[in-house]
């Protein structure tokens, strides 16, 4: 199968594709994933009116497992196992993020936006990791397992988000 490059069209087939390519944000044709970690910023902050902690806690659990089945159904209809249009590990990664720091600053909360990005982006050490353990292997088929990696470095750039934020916390004194 050769691979299928995602439009408006393409994700308009199937709900598992709405859910994937972000509802949309990850059709940018520059940065998608950045795109989509803003979307996801922007979604947090309006549901946030509806949603208190625990509220954003039950969306986070539904997520993960919703992700891993949109991600992985998408991934394979495009035949690419880790597509870049494809966000929901972006948003959900950010959702996270933010839900373990707010309240926060307008600063802080860019902050931690640019370093999500930053460790999403240049995947090294236990991003890098997560990002090769469920790469295919060859003749493999996109399964299970590649829905799973694309979500998975994407919650481990997370935690050394807040790994850094809490030190950086630990060390200066911020409201």
């Amino acid at each position: 199968m050769s691979a299928v490059r995602a439009s408006a069209g393409f994700m308009l087939r199937h709900p598992a594709r709405w859910v994937a390519l972000g509802f949309g944000s990850g059709l940018s044709p520059r940065a998608p994933g950045t795109v989509g970690t803003l979307w996801g910023w922007v979604a947090y902050l309006v549901l946030s009116r509806w949603l208190g902690p625990a509220g954003w806690g039950w969306l986070i659990a539904a997520s993960l497992p919703l992700g891993w089945w949109a991600c992985t159904v998408t991934a394979r209809d495009m035949g690419v196992a880790d597509p870049g249009a494809v966000v929901w590990d972006e948003i959900v990664a950010i959702w996270i993020v933010l839900w373990l720091v707010m309240p926060a600053p307008w600063w802080l909360q860019l902050l931690a936006f640019a370093l999500f990005r930053a460790f999403d982006a240049i995947k090294r050490g236990p991003v890098g990791w997560a990002d090769r353990l469920c790469k295919l292997r060859p003749g493999q088929a996109i399964g299970w397992r590649q829905g799973f990696g694309i979500l998975f470095d994407d919650l481990v750039a997370a935690g050394c988000t807040l790994l850094c934020l809490a030190l950086g916390k630990a060390l200066w004194t911020w409201t």
